[in-house]
């Protein structure tokens, strides 16, 4: 698919999202410019090595256990965004120490990943703080269609959260973020436009 999209086009920016060691360096060699990792590092021991080799961007995201288990890892000792924010510190450290330059990490706080609904809305709050406790990382969030957006809306079918979604990138966007991600992409980039004009000046 990659090859694919290459081969018709240099123009986009491809990112593969992999916890993966062995399908990240595959993807890149393909012609994938970033690797997204949803572990941090934490699944696959030999990652950070491996980005580090390939001197691609490193999208560096926060989470608890596993897919299947990060649901029951959110005791975040009452205050969800220093604990974020160090438990992030210590994959950056890892990062670091395999040799990914600190201009390669983008951090991602992990909405939705062992985060409860209020957790989430918590982080989103506290985006400044956040930075303020990391450093200068670029902050990617991606609040796009998630379980809390439809909690607070009712909303049970993802497809129908746009709009919700629209508030919420708004808000990252007000707080300090430097890329959203996001499914919805005829609509959206207008919400990021006008939020970026109000907010990043």
């Amino acid at each position: 698919v990659i090859q694919g999209i290459r081969a018709r086009s240099s123009e986009p920016v491809i990112s593969i999202d992999t916890r993966n060691a062995s399908v990240a360096e595959a993807a890149v060699d393909a012609g994938a410019d970033m690797v997204n990792d949803v572990s941090g590092g934490a699944f696959d021991t030999h990652m950070h090595n491996t980005v580090a080799r390939l001197g691609v961007p490193y999208i560096l995201m926060h989470m608890r256990g596993t897919p299947e288990t990060m649901q029951q890892l959110t005791d975040y000792q009452g205050d969800t965004v220093a604990t974020v924010a160090h438990e992030l510190q210590d994959c950056i450290d890892s990062a670091m120490r395999a040799g990914i330059p600190r201009w390669n990490i983008i951090v991602d706080p992990g909405l939705g990943f062992a985060k409860t609904s209020q957790q989430n809305l918590e982080l989103i709050r506290g985006l400044p703080r956040l930075r303020s406790l990391l450093g200068d990382y670029p902050l990617l969030l991606g609040p796009s269609r998630k379980k809390f957006l439809g909690i607070i809306t009712g909303k049970n079918i993802p497809e129908e959260r746009d709009w919700a979604t629209a508030a919420a990138a708004s808000a990252c966007i007000a707080g300090g973020a430097d890329l959203v991600r996001v499914h919805e992409t005829n609509n959206m980039p207008d919400v990021v436009r006008v939020s970026d004009a109000i907010w990043r000046v």
